[in-house]
């Protein structure tokens, strides 16, 4: 009987010894980062005959590209943890973009009220821009605590919406002439600065604050957040309303780097944004992930998509591995979630 007892102790230490070995969770993202961009430096070598990693120029604009995926991911990173979904990111973007530039135009409102201020371009655009993904999110937030719509359902009525509004306010027309003070916004290495600021904001807001011990434990479980004191429904729309305000920067961001706003700015950007949470280790359970693994898992996604095109692949199949890649995250985090239940 000693013997038994002592052959099950020497099995049960261990396994703690090889749990502990396991390595966290972003480093084992990161390591698919690495093995993702040697697999396409090796591929370009192959059949392009050029490097992938070392050309510049190519480099710039998939961190570019990804910082705006980027700020978006970080407030869809903070709904999925609620157990929620925000499908609406990309059409708040347009609709931001939109109302920001034509704000934001050299003979525009801005320049007609302060014409001799530099600077004052910024201000209107920028102040516009938030405040309307900030009625977009608490709208999303306020249908889904207190009418029991699905977020599935709320966000892709906002989906629909904000980008029919995107094209009503100029009936589809581009926006273009902007202000250079406004253009600064998307230039040089400004956009990956407010990413890289963004996501340090909330992954300390998550992992140090009470927003985020109010956040993770909404998402495991909503009775038990309610029965504990947290007011659920109150929460749920400061989440959202920060997803709709990272939306509107995001729209911001897009229109300063284009230089015009136009109807339709960050087509697909939400499923890329979801992505990349998911591929980072976001539990679309809710309760599980971290911003620091959206960020790489952002990066992965750019990483990707940067790489299929310098592979000359037609943009098609780049949407089908897109979905299958989705697929198996997502086949990943239930694997995780049922190895956690049968520990």
């Amino acid at each position: 009987m000693a013997a038994g007892n002592a052959i099950t102790t020497d099995a049960t230490i261990g396994a703690n010894k090889v749990s502990k070995l396991k390595l966290p969770s972003e480093v084992r993202i990161f390591l698919v980062l690495i093995g993702v961009a040697l697999v396409f430096e090796l591929l370009g070598w192959i059949f392009v005959g050029q490097s992938f990693l070392l050309n510049k120029d190519r480099l710039v604009v998939m961190i570019l590209q990804m910082s705006v995926i980027g700020i978006i991911a970080v407030g869809v990173t903070q709904v999925i943890i609620t157990g929620g979904i925000d499908l609406s990111s990309g059409s708040v973007l347009a609709l931001t973009a939109m109302v920001a530039a034509s704000l934001a135009q050299e003979s525009g409102f801005a320049r007609a009220v302060y014409p001799s201020l530099t600077g004052i371009s910024v201000f209107w655009p920028v102040l516009a821009g938030l405040v309307i993904g900030l009625v977009c999110g608490v709208i999303n937030g306020a249908l889904i605590s207190y009418t029991a719509i699905p977020p599935f359902i709320a966000t892709l009525g906002m989906y629909v919406s904000a980008r029919g509004l995107a094209k009503w306010y100029t009936h589809g027309s581009p926006i273009s002439m902007l202000t250079e003070d406004y253009a600064w916004i998307g230039s040089g290495a400004v956009p990956v600065v407010i990413f890289l600021v963004v996501a340090l904001i909330f992954h300390i807001a998550l992992r140090y604050t009470r927003y985020g011990k109010f956040t993770y434990a909404i998402g495991a479980n909503r009775q038990a957040a309610r029965v504990s004191g947290i007011n659920v429904g109150r929460h749920l729309i400061i989440v959202y309303s920060i997803a709709g305000v990272l939306s509107g920067l995001a729209g911001i961001v897009t229109s300063a780097r284009a230089i015009t706003g136009q109807a339709g700015m960050g087509m697909g950007y939400e499923l890329d944004a979801i992505a990349g949470a998911v591929i980072g280790g976001t539990s679309l359970a809710g309760g599980a992930g971290r911003i620091t693994g959206t960020v790489i898992g952002t990066i992965i996604l750019g990483v990707m998509t940067s790489g299929f095109t310098f592979l000359r692949i037609d943009a098609y199949y780049q949407e089908i591995v897109k979905g299958i890649i989705i697929v198996a995250a997502v086949v990943a985090d239930q694997y995780r979630q049922k190895s956690r239940k049968s520990a």
